[in-house]
């Protein structure tokens, strides 16, 4: 998922408020749960969900954001964790582990905070007995909460995220940023790995979906922001070796009144198509909206997973969305094996109306991961973090995979959706091969 902060602002941010995480972080706020194990502050954290025997031993926490208009798809991945920790009788071998849901998003904003995110990596880097985090959704969070919990004492502590897709969090490439990834990693190891596809991939995907759909010129949009803009040259790279024409690479504004004025310019162009990277909540219904009133129907429309939830898009463009593709790294429910579908029948059968989102499939498996490398642990942060770089899941809830050194993962399909008649309908999914992505 996406990524928007400027990293020059970290420093900054983590100082301010490091006198306040030190207030926090050893569970002031929230309630306690015996032993050594007090709990994440209240300000930004559930109480300890546990229901084992006797007491948590250690904690993991989700770091998602669960304000705006994303909060019903993010709520669900809490419960898709708590789903898996009931499963596993609050247990990662010998040892209990309790949990927390944690926001980073603000009811001012409506979406992530970067404040929100330093005071969080603060609070879960003072408590000794956080071992693991899931998380972030947006990769621009995942930037902040990285290098606090790479340096916390007694860690570096582990991350597995279901969800971040920009590229510079775990590899270089065309549209990361000069320093990436090793600034996030200050103590020289790795804590954090994702189990979704890159950009790299995710552009690569999009790009394969246009000459598919047999467009031939395609103007580029990105919001001038590190994700926006890195999946928008990932996907401008693979256009060009597929041997698609780049109508146009250009950026526009989030908090621009109109984009009339840019949908005239790609309409002079006579692109058949139109990439926006960046994200629905910055204004982008009304770019969509603003795009098809010039453009017509017969332009195609494609997005990256910026812009979801689709539901979001659907609430801010209307009818403009209509028959605009949105991808999303992973697969969609339906093609998941025995053991996922499993998981979705039986999820489901906990969720009204009993529709199980993609990411809460990602999120289970997150869980299901950091719990194995707690097991094969010795009970210490970097023993756990060591374990986590390890993994390989063999028939998980996504399947069959491992992880690489970066913290990548070696399954990286991305699915196309399409809106049609107002909802969300899954098209098709691409897994491009390594010779299109290693180029994009």
């Amino acid at each position: 998922m996406n990524r928007k902060f400027s990293l020059a602002a970290l420093i900054a941010i983590t100082a301010a408020l490091a006198l306040l995480a030190a207030g926090c972080g050893g569970g002031g706020g929230g309630s306690s749960s015996g032993g050594n194990v007090s709990a994440l502050p209240s300000s930004s954290c559930s109480d300890i969900y546990y229901e084992g025997s006797g007491k948590p031993d250690y904690l993991i926490a989700s770091d998602l954001p669960l304000q705006g208009s994303g909060r019903t798809q993010t709520v669900q991945m809490t419960e898709a964790i708590k789903f898996v920790l009931k499963q596993k009788g609050f247990k990662a071998g010998k040892y209990k582990v309790g949990y927390q849901s944690c926001d980073d998003a603000t009811a001012q904003q409506g979406k992530w905070a970067s404040e929100k995110c330093s005071a969080n990596a603060n609070a879960y880097a003072q408590n000794k007995a956080v071992v693991g985090v899931i998380g972030t959704f947006n990769s621009g969070c995942a930037e902040i909460i990285i290098p606090v919990l790479n340096r916390a004492p007694g860690g570096p502590v582990a991350m597995v995220s279901p969800a971040n897709t920009y590229v510079g969090l775990t590899h270089s490439g065309p549209g990361t940023a000069a320093g990436e990834p090793d600034k996030y990693y200050p103590s020289g190891k790795r804590n954090y790995i994702r189990i979704v596809a890159a950009d790299d991939f995710q552009g690569a995907a999009d790009a394969m979906n246009a000459q598919q759909l047999g467009l031939k010129s395609v103007y580029i949009l990105n919001d001038k922001e590190a994700y926006g803009l890195g999946v928008a040259t990932d996907f401008k790279n693979s256009l060009t070796q597929l041997g698609l024409k780049v109508a146009g690479f250009a950026a526009w504004n989030g908090k621009a009144s109109s984009y009339t004025g840019i949908a005239t310019k790609i309409k002079a162009s006579g692109a058949d198509g139109v990439f926006v990277g960046g994200l629905v909540c910055e204004n982008g219904g009304k770019l969509v909206k603003d795009l098809r009133s010039v453009l017509g129907t017969k332009v195609t429309l494609l997005a990256p997973d910026g812009f979801t939830p689709i539901s979001a898009v659907v609430e801010g463009a209307g009818k403009a969305s209509e028959n605009m593709y949105v991808s999303v790294a992973g697969q969609p429910n339906e093609a998941l094996g025995d053991v996922g579908k499993k998981f979705v029948k039986d999820f489901g059968a906990t969720q009204s109306g009993g529709n199980v989102d993609p990411y809460s499939s990602y999120a289970a498996q997150s869980a299901d991961v950091l719990l194995t490398a707690i097991a094969n642990s010795d009970g210490t942060r970097s023993g756990v973090t060591a374990q986590l770089l390890k993994t390989k899941v063999t028939n998980g809830i996504l399947g069959t995979f491992t992880i690489n050194s970066n913290g990548d993962t070696s399954s990286n399909p991305v699915t196309q959706y399409l809106i049609k008649g107002g909802k969300q309908t899954t098209y098709k999914t691409i897994t491009p091969p390594q010779s299109l992505v290693s180029k994009a």
